[in-house]
Parts: C-alpha cells; sequence; structure tokens
C-alpha cells in the first residue's frame, strides 16, 4: 500500500508498472513558515532538523512502493553535468541531472520554479531526472541539460540491452531510442510569471531562432518566457515526441500556485525565503 499525501502528483504516462516517480508539493512535512511545510532543501535556511524529518518522509513514501527505494538528492548548480547513480552514490554529488539503472534508486532533483524532467524508456531499464532552469536549459551552442542526460541516458539503456543479448535494440541508434523514450514535466514557474531580460532570450534563440516563439514581449527589455514550453521543443528537437506533464497551463505554475508549490521567485523576497520540492522516479 502507498503511503502519499493525495496533493503530490504522480505523473500520468505510460510508463511501465515497475517504473516509479512523484512529485513533492507544500503538503506533508515538519517546516514551518516560509518553508512550510514540505521543504526538501537543506541550503534554504530552514530548520535542519525539519529537513531531515521531511527527507524521512519522502523516504518512507518511496519505500512504501519499493522497500529498498532510497532517493539521492544532488548539490545542483544550475549547469549541465549527469551524474551515474551507484549503490554507494551519496547525497550532494554536484550535477544537475541523473540517471540509473538501479532498482530503488531514485533519480531525485530539487525545484522551486524551475521545470523538474523525468525520464524513462518503453522498456523501463533506465530512468532520468533533469533539474532544467532556464540557464541549464540553453547550455553552450544548443547542448544543456536536457541532451546532456539524454546522451548518458541512450547509452546505459544501450549496455543494458547488450547485456540482455538484445542486439537489434543495443544496436539503436539515438533517434530509435528517442522514439521510445518517455518525458514527464513537472511545475515550474509559468509563462505568465518568468519574466526574463533579453539575453535570457539570446541565449536560446542564437542556437535555435525558433526559440523565439516562447518569448512574449513585457516592457522595454523584457520578456515574458515559457519555461516548460522551451523544455519541450528541446525534447521534441531530440526525437522525444511522447511527453506529458507540464502543459505551461496555470495549474502547473508554482507561482500561481502558492498553496500547493514552493516558489523563490515569489516567497524569497516577500517572505524572505522559500522551500524546495523533489520529484522523484525510479525503478521497482
Amino acid at each position: 500500500m502507498t503511503h502519499f499525501p493525495p496533493d503530490w502528483l504522480r505523473p500520468q504516462w505510460p510508463a511501465p508498472a515497475h517504473v516509479h516517480a512523484l512529485c513533492t508539493t507544500r503538503t506533508g512535512g515538519h517546516s514551518q513558515p516560509p518553508y512550510d511545510r514540505m521543504n526538501l532543501g537543506d541550503h534554504v535556511g530552514d530548520d535542519p532538523h525539519a529537513v531531515a524529518a521531511n527527507r524521512g518522509v519522502l523516504q518512507a513514501a518511496l519505500q512504501s512502493v519499493t522497500p529498498q527505494a532510497q532517493a539521492v538528492f544532488l548539490q545542483q548548480v544550475h549547469g549541465t553535468q549527469v551524474v551515474v547513480l551507484e549503490p554507494g552514490t551519496a547525497d550532494g554529488v554536484v550535477a544537475d541531472a541523473c540517471v540509473s539503472t538501479q532498482p530503488g534508486l531514485a533519480c531525485t532533483i530539487m525545484v522551486a520554479d524551475c521545470l523538474p524532467v523525468l525520464l524513462t524508456d518503453g522498456a523501463g531499464t533506465v530512468v532520468a531526472a533533469a533539474h532544467a532552469g532556464w540557464r541549464g536549459l540553453a547550455g553552450q551552442g544548443g547542448v544543456g541539460v536536457l541532451e546532456a542526460v539524454f546522451e548518458r541516458f541512450s547509452a546505459l539503456r544501450h549496455v543494458y540491452q547488450a547485456q540482455a543479448a538484445i542486439k537489434k535494440i543495443a544496436n539503436e541508434g539515438a533517434g530509435a531510442c528517442a522514439s521510445q523514450t518517455l518525458a514527464w514535466l513537472g511545475p515550474c514557474i509559468g509563462p505568465q510569471a518568468f519574466e526574463v531580460g533579453a539575453e535570457v532570450r539570446a541565449a536560446f534563440c542564437a542556437h535555435n531562432p525558433a526559440a523565439a516563439a516562447y518569448f512574449q514581449p513585457h516592457g522595454a527589455g523584457k520578456y515574458l518566457a515559457d519555461l516548460a514550453g522551451l523544455a519541450r521543443q528541446r525534447l521534441q528537437a531530440l526525437g522525444i515526441a511522447h511527453i506529458y506533464g507540464n502543459d505551461s497551463s496555470a495549474a502547473w505554475c508554482t507561482v500561481a500556485q502558492g498553496s500547493r508549490f514552493f516558489s523563490h521567485r515569489r516567497d524569497s523576497a516577500a517572505l524572505g525565503g522559500s522551500g524546495r520540492m523533489a520529484a522523484c522516479i525510479w525503478l521497482g
């Protein structure tokens, strides 16, 4: 029997039954304002005992599905580094994405306006999670965190299939792998709230002029950016067509849904701080 607060998000996607995923909300934890209540970030100024208790709530939720499950927390730096989770991987590895083929090792991304992206393949051989803020998503020269994590994801999938002696799949190219990849986008700052400068637009449009469609003028030198839309565009460019979750509507906006989601941009100035949610994906 699973033990999740009903407010937590569970991806609605056709993943194999042994692929499990969730995204926490503000519900279910022990933190006091402005981190109330399910803050999972240990770097935001919250009481460390409350954070530890909240992480215990998350671990218990994962273990109610998979007894050996363990969420592995990264030190996220808005970059493109990817780590492959192994049984000895400790919390605090510097990376903004992770990949796992180990049952129970949960790829875990913390967010409070940035976009969490979860990946699996149709056979459920590998899972991945990425922290897609605008810097990591844009990357350099068109290679950002999604391109980096998909490269590692694809390589591990091919290794797994080769070890299983399924030669046809093992010899697939990245395009064939992409056609069998599922992506889920979690909550993030929405396109009516994400005001950015011209440098952010330039970071995306320099590589792909079509990215301009996801920036709406909003005053002198300012734009409203659709972060989830930009991520969908990047995933589609990789050949990933099966994309679920955040459709850029207000229901997914961390800023607009203040009672459900943490938002760094909304809360830090007004309240002095903001908690962090976590998106997790793991193999059972």
